[in-house]
């Protein structure tokens, strides 16, 4: 299944995607939870229900009618991984990390699917970094690589979206990743049940239709199983809990020159079987 949020009348409900329409959970099956998280967190309970509710409904919402909003509108954490892609890797010009390199991004920075995104007034280098995202669908502490699978919610498209002069003014990364609406997520949550294998998707990330980032999961040089391995050795993963899982190369800052993003641009990220977001970037509001 497809879990997205979106804006009800100014309320953000959680809603189930179909095709071209999306169905409030809480419309579907009575009693159902309308915020994303709480339904993530109860999924075992609700899955069947709505599963079942989903497949005779009528009279969905157009998808193309309503705002989504980031599927899980106030994630409780958003951690991400750098230099996890070798050619990314390479042209940074580092070496293949020993140990994986974390940072986090503020739950603030959480944007929808095609929001705008904020060219900030404090930076002039602001970056695009095309990345899967995984969901956490259960609260979990010292999970094995073998069984991370198990306690992930599901899969989505994001952008990592970097103000690199922030980021390289010390080597802590972030304030330069945490700047509000530089997380855009989306366009849903695609369940894992519907991910044969997330370490074989095709990721590209667009800017204004050129094609600057193409490569596939496989190349992760730090998995997903790992990755949630490694950070629940430190702190529990919640329902909601968003991991960004690292770039592929062609990054704005590698490129000779460097091709920073300016208003007006258009950043589009894909990535098979989860679907694109698009957002726009904007001048910061005053």
């Amino acid at each position: 299944m497809k879990l997205a949020s979106f804006d009800d009348a100014g309320t953000a409900r959680a809603g189930l995607v179909r095709g071209d329409e999306i169905f409030a959970a809480s419309a579907l099956v009575a009693g159902a939870p309308d915020s994303a998280q709480d339904l993530i967190a109860a999924w075992d309970r609700w899955r069947g229900p709505l599963e079942a509710a989903l497949k005779a409904a009528k009279g969905g919402k157009a998808l193309g009618a309503v705002h989504l909003l980031a599927p899980v509108p106030r994630p409780g954490k958003i951690l991400a991984i750098g230099l996890n892609y070798a050619d990314h890797i390479a042209e940074s010009g580092q070496k293949t990390p020993e140990h994986q390199v974390w940072f986090c991004k503020q739950p603030t920075s959480a944007n929808g699917p095609f929001d705008p995104i904020d060219l900030p007034k404090a930076s002039t280098m602001l970056d695009y970094e095309a990345e899967m995202v995984a969901v956490i669908g259960k609260e979990c502490r010292h999970v094995r690589a073998a069984d991370a699978k198990n306690v992930i919610f599901g899969y989505a498209c994001g952008n990592d979206v970097t103000a690199r002069d922030w980021q390289f003014k010390t080597p802590q990364w972030m304030l330069g990743k945490s700047f509000d609406t530089h997380a855009p997520f989306g366009p849903w949550i695609t369940t894992a049940d519907e991910i044969a294998d997330p370490h074989a998707l095709g990721i590209r990330g667009l800017v204004n239709g050129e094609t600057r980032q193409a490569s596939n999961t496989r190349h992760l040089v730090f998995d997903v199983f790992a990755q949630i391995e490694e950070v629940s050795k430190v702190m529990t993963l919640e329902p909601g809990d968003l991991i960004f899982t690292g770039t592929p190369g062609g990054v704005g800052i590698a490129m000779k020159p460097p091709a920073m993003l300016k208003a007006g641009d258009l950043v589009r990220i894909e990535i098979e079987g989860l679907g694109a977001i698009e957002n726009k970037v904007r001048p910061e509001a005053a």
